[in-house]
């Protein structure tokens, strides 16, 4: 999402006069675009204002300005510390008003040495004040269909930096996934910190969830590809199921985050569900779509976390089968109930557990990637390879595959659908022979 945020940024500083340079230094303007999930993404943040630091004085040297800003989640949560500990920052700035970037710029450089922070929860949707026309970089691209967390996991920080959750209407999306497949978008992954919680509403005046949203999606021309993240167990409802198996474009490959296979570490997080309600979504699912791959995320050493119930974790990923997965040692964020409890685990003991869970899932992952080996896929080109006549693409399960360009028919463009045999494993990147080539209709108007 926070890809997503900072073309979106970029897009309004564009109106401006502003365009992108690949390096901070002699840039007029830098924005740090940031994550408060863990603690560790959070501290990177002042760690790099250091190094900006001397960047903006290099730029007053030279007589010109940098104006530094943070964004984003660590800013929505830390605004006032961050002015504290980086005075050099001119504009502080939430994820829920990047739409005012433009304001906020703009009094900026009227007022050298001014301080503007806006981390406010407007009440005016921000996507209805961004411009509507978007430029796609590449055949695949995100869309942010949905926002914010009502579940207050007691790990987590989403709903105090995030807000509630709230979806976009459809119309709204609709457009500008018309608007992405007009520019070449051939793939689309639509983003929430709960996109399976997607309720927006319906230009039949009735609320849509995800499912029909993706079935509606799907119809759009040049659109070949649907992808969602981040989903929460609880709101994989009967409707997205069926659309796993009735759309084709909705690829099999899933994230369900489970955070652990205990009970009573699922209860102590405040998840709402039992590691046995997991394995029973994972059972629908794979009965509407045998060849759907799942990956997840975990966290161990939470709070209390006992030999038992990491156990119980390493049990449910040796159930389950994981494709890949994102795996973090428990990290106390300001705020957040877990982190007053009493019953911290020792990091020692966390290291331990995440170096063997993490052992288990990429053993899992190599297997998944092996088991492709000698399969027929369809994978999207995305780019050309670094060797001549190489061409890059994706498979369905995102894995990235390698392909011989001389084995392709000329007139073979960037965004083709080819049918590949998968020959060999390297490390994490599969390399395939072509099979055909088959280019679906595609929306340039």
């Amino acid at each position: 999402m926070n890809v997503y945020d900072s073309e979106r940024m970029a897009e309004a500083l564009a109106g401006i006069g502003f365009a992108p340079v690949d390096a901070p230094d002699g840039a007029d303007m830098v924005i740090l675009n940031t994550c408060h999930i863990r603690e560790k993404a959070a501290e990177k943040v002042y760690s790099e204002l250091g190094r900006l630091r001397q960047l903006k004085q290099d730029k007053a040297d030279a007589g010109g300005r940098m104006i530094v800003a943070v964004a984003g989640c660590v800013a929505q949560a830390e605004g006032e510390e961050i002015q504290r500990r980086a005075p050099m920052v001119d504009m502080v700035f939430g994820p829920q008003t990047y739409h005012r970037l433009p304001e906020m710029v703009a009094r900026a450089e009227r007022a050298a040495g001014v301080k503007l922070i806006d981390t406010d929860f407007p009440a005016e949707d921000k996507f209805d004040h961004l411009p509507s026309a978007r430029g796609a970089k590449g055949v695949a691209a995100f869309l942010t269909v949905q926002e914010g967390c009502d579940k207050f996991c007691t790990f987590c920080v989403v709903p105090y930096t995030r807000g509630a959750e709230a979806s976009r209407p459809v119309a709204a999306v609709l457009a500008e996934a018309r608007a992405l497949a007009a520019a070449g978008v051939r793939e689309v992954t639509l983003l929430g910190q709960n996109v399976n919680a997607y309720h927006g509403d319906g230009p039949d005046g009735r609320e849509w969830g995800l499912g029909r949203l993706a079935r509606a999606l799907a119809e759009i021309d040049g659109i070949a590809r649907i992808r969602y993240t981040t989903s929460h167990p609880r709101d994989l409802d009967d409707d997205l199921i069926a659309a796993h198996r009735d759309v084709p474009e909705l690829m099999p490959y899933l994230h369900l985050p489970v955070q652990s296979g205990s009970d009573r570490i699922l209860d102590a997080m405040n998840r709402k569900h039992t590691a046995d309600d997991y394995r029973r979504l994972v059972d629908r699912l794979r009965a509407a779509r045998p060849d759907i791959a799942l990956t997840s995320d975990f966290i161990v050493g939470f709070p209390g976390e006992s030999d038992r119930d990491f156990a119980d974790t390493l049990k449910l990923v040796g159930e389950i089968g994981y494709a890949g997965a994102f795996s973090f040692k428990y990290s106390p964020r300001p705020g957040t109930p877990a982190a007053l409890s009493e019953s911290q685990v020792p990091e020692a003991v966390k290291d331990e557990r995440l170096a063997g869970l993490q052992q288990l899932l990429e053993a899992q992952q190599d297997a998944f990637n092996r088991a492709t080996v000698g399969r027929a896929l369809p994978v999207l080109i995305e780019k050309a390879g670094r060797k001549p006549g190489q061409l890059v693409g994706r498979s369905p399960y995102l894995q990235p595959v390698h392909l011989d360009g001389a084995d392709l028919a000329a007139d073979t463009p960037i965004g083709t659908l080819v049918e590949c045999r998968i020959d060999e494993l390297r490390r994490y990147s599969l390399f395939a022979t072509p099979l055909a080539a088959r280019q679906e209709r595609r929306n340039v108007a």
